[in-house]
């Protein structure tokens, strides 16, 4: 489901995780678990910095929707817990973390992104982007308060209404993405990125200030855990009535 690479960059170690969970590593519950679980064990890892990616085809394309539908209302009461959970560990690492976006990240996958120090993404033809509330679903308190760490609070209310994804040109006009790399180059950019970033800052250094530059964001989604069950609420009618059905079909034609 993830897969890990230790690699050692000008004598800094580095761990590559790259998912691999289905053709399009689509979030569901098990991708979610595993994700918090690894980057809860990485803060006392020896690796100095983490690279995150995905496949060629998606970084991850976001939530299972699909089975999100045939589970129902049970299932997403467990999967949205632990899809804010694997955001808020990605988000919290005490290291330099580098998403290496190498395809599609849509929705919980542009999301994920977010979370990390610096965002890279391979030329070409994939997209980037929230169209959360297109598929008739709202954001967690997590995902909303990473976007706004990520490209501010206009750029995120922009995102977030908008509902569109982008390719990589626009996304690093929008914030979204650091710095675009041609698609056979961006495993060792961002591997390289992790390294830098590492070797520049004392580690103690550069968790303290990270955790400074985060603090308000997590506060705030602690202060506003009220909105969790009206959030769940919401998936579940939606999921029911047919709305997010209706939104499959638009984008896959069935």
């Amino acid at each position: 489901m993830i897969e890990r690479e230790d690699l050692d960059v000008d004598g800094v170690p580095v761990a590559v995780l790259r998912m691999a969970h289905g053709p399009v590593n689509a979030m569901d519950l098990e991708l979610c678990q595993a994700l918090a679980e690894r980057f809860r064990a990485l803060a006392a890892d020896p690796a100095r910095a983490v690279v995150l990616t995905g496949s060629d085809r998606a970084f991850s394309a976001g939530v299972d929707l699909k089975r999100c539908l045939a589970e129902g209302e049970a299932y997403v009461a467990r999967f949205l817990p632990a899809l804010c959970e694997a955001f808020r560990a990605a988000f919290e690492l005490p290291k330099p973390l580098v998403a290496a976006v190498d395809g599609h990240a849509i929705a919980g996958g542009c999301v994920l992104a977010a979370c990390a120090d610096t965002v890279l993404m391979a030329e070409g033809g994939a997209r980037i982007g929230v169209p959360e509330v297109r598929v008739g679903v709202p954001f967690p308190r997590i995902a909303l308060e990473v976007l706004t760490a990520a490209v501010g609070e206009r750029g995120a209310r922009e995102l977030v209404k908008g509902a569109q994804t982008h390719l990589p040109e626009r996304a690093a006009q929008l914030g979204l993405v650091h710095e675009v790399v041609p698609a056979a180059e961006l495993s060792a950019r961002a591997a390289a990125v992790a390294a830098g970033t590492a070797a520049a800052v004392p580690a103690d250094t550069f968790a303290m200030t990270k955790r400074q530059l985060r603090r308000a964001c997590l506060e705030r989604v602690d202060r506003y855990a009220d909105e969790d069950a009206p959030v769940a609420q919401l998936w579940a009618a939606h999921l029911a009535d047919g709305w997010v059905q209706r939104y499959l079909r638009s984008v896959t034609g069935r």
